[in-house]
């Protein structure tokens, strides 16, 4: 995985589409790697009940991208560990 890379495309394009599996209830909210189909793992400290584990990737993304929450959306899978996100610049 390279998340240079990533950044980059984010902000020559202006906007990204990740393929991410979720794993919750991990100790710490951090990247785990990139799987076989070139879907991203992220580890994250939060239940999945009630929305917080969305919330927390959402947050973390936003971090890692350096844009606001609000240019991080789950548009597809938010009941589902495999989700696919769009981040906006």
């Amino acid at each position: 995985m390279d998340l240079d890379a990533l950044r980059n495309s984010l902000k020559t394009e202006g906007r990204l589409a990740l393929q991410i599996r979720v794993i919750p209830k991990s100790p710490k909210t951090q990247w785990g790697g990139e799987l076989g189909d070139g879907s991203l793992k992220v580890k994250l400290a939060a239940v999945p009940e009630k929305g917080k584990a969305n919330e927390e990737l959402i947050r973390f993304l936003a971090g890692e991208f350096g844009v606001r929450r609000q240019q991080v959306e789950i548009v597809a899978g938010a009941t589902n560990p495999h989700k696919q996100v769009r981040i906006t610049a």
